[in-house]
């Protein structure tokens, strides 16, 4: 993919007004961290190309490495995506999405963490509430389970993506399907894994009560919450765990809008595309003054240490090596296709063919005098 015409970072240089009101403390310096990321401000290296007939001369400054940042995230995503590959075991894995309504975006922004945390507690409880029922799988799932803020036109729409396995395991070690048809690997895909309704009026209940033990909530905003139903949404499953890895590998380490997606920046305005769903995911372009595109952006800054990426049940941290032997023992292990290697070599930009291999670090001071000059001479050699 090319490189973008225009970044964030751009627009973030335009417009400055971030830097004095808008915005707090810890969005300042985030934001601060992505004006800065490949810029000589975050000092950088000089490699050359090991190409013989080529040896090229390149410099690089070194990234931000900020989780909101659009130019860190891909290596990451991919690193991630190769550790997750471990966990996958060989059954369906069903798409829910919770979905919070726009009465608590207020709160969201306030109280972020309560907001967001409440969220995640309230999914696994409802999840681990239907799969424990006999009626539905009699048995421990698990989830994982990934935070999005945003809309596509960068507005606050808190939802959560999740992974649940079609099936668990039983109090006895033995492993259960889903009582949904076609939940084996190899089979038919099933519809849903829960019923949806049922879903949402449990997550409704139990969110409320969850969220109500971090804040007060007032008796007009309880009311408001439970006026209207909530939106739970269950995809059909994936057809297998390679298509679970290649989603889990798109959804995670997603920022609210990427530089491919800026269209046009001039000190006033920024136009960028985004996908209608109301009209069918129909691809249109958005202007927002300069200022306003800023405060959007800085909304779906997640607070300090706040983990938007968490693993439940069978799939947890601690537990998922020995639930996964004891499930592939039952179900046998799976063969999948491993992810792409992470861009560990660097190709040389001039000739194509060599890699570049790195000569001298530098800091924000910039490299010496001496490597400046070869920089120099190599530029009117041309």
């Amino acid at each position: 993919m090319s490189a973008p015409k225009y970044e964030v970072a751009d627009v973030l240089k335009v417009d400055k007004q971030w830097q004095q009101s808008g915005t707090n403390a810890w969005q300042r310096r985030t934001l601060y961290a992505l004006t800065r990321c490949r810029t000589a401000a975050m000092g950088g290296h000089i490699d050359q190309c090991n190409n013989p007939s080529c040896a090229k001369l390149h410099i690089s400054y070194n990234s931000c490495r900020n989780r909101h940042c659009p130019k860190c995230q891909g290596h990451l995503s991919v690193l991630w995506m190769q550790k997750r590959q471990e966990a996958l075991l060989n059954t369906s894995y069903f798409h829910v999405v919770f979905t919070l309504p726009h009465t608590l975006n207020p709160l969201a922004l306030s109280q972020p963490k309560a907001v967001y945390g409440s969220l995640f507690k309230a999914a696994w409880a409802t999840l681990q509430g239907f799969a424990a029922n006999p009626k539905f799988l009699g048995a421990k799932t698990g989830m994982t389970a990934v935070l999005h803020t945003w809309g596509q036109n960068l507005s606050l729409h808190p939802h959560l993506h999740c992974i649940v396995p079609a099936g668990g395991i039983t109090v006895k070690g033995k492993w259960k399907n889903s009582k949904s048809k076609g939940t084996s690997a190899g089979s038919a895909r099933a519809k849903y894994l829960f019923p949806v309704k049922a879903l949402s009026k449990v997550f409704r209940a139990k969110y409320v009560d969850l969220l109500s033990q971090e804040i007060t909530l007032s008796k007009a905003t309880r009311n408001q919450l439970f006026a209207k139903p909530w939106v739970v949404y269950t995809k059909q499953p994936f057809f297998g765990p390679n298509q679970v890895v290649e989603y889990l590998g798109r959804y995670t380490h997603k920022i609210a809008i990427s530089n491919h997606r800026l269209k046009s920046l001039t000190k006033q305005h920024v136009s960028f595309s985004y996908k209608d769903y109301r009209q069918g995911g129909k691809k249109k372009v958005m202007t927002l003054a300069t200022g306003e595109f800023i405060r959007r952006f800085a909304q779906h800054i997640l607070p300090k240490g706040f983990t938007r990426i968490r693993h439940y049940g069978i799939l947890a941290s601690g537990t998922w090596r020995q639930n996964k032997e004891l499930a592939d023992s039952q179900l046998g292990a799976i063969v999948i296709k491993p992810a792409p290697e992470p861009l560990l070599h660097r190709k040389c930009q001039a000739c194509k063919k060599g890699d570049l291999e790195t000569l001298v670090c530098f800091d924000n001071r910039g490299p010496p005098e001496h490597w400046l000059s070869k920089l120099k001479n190599q530029k009117t050699m041309k």
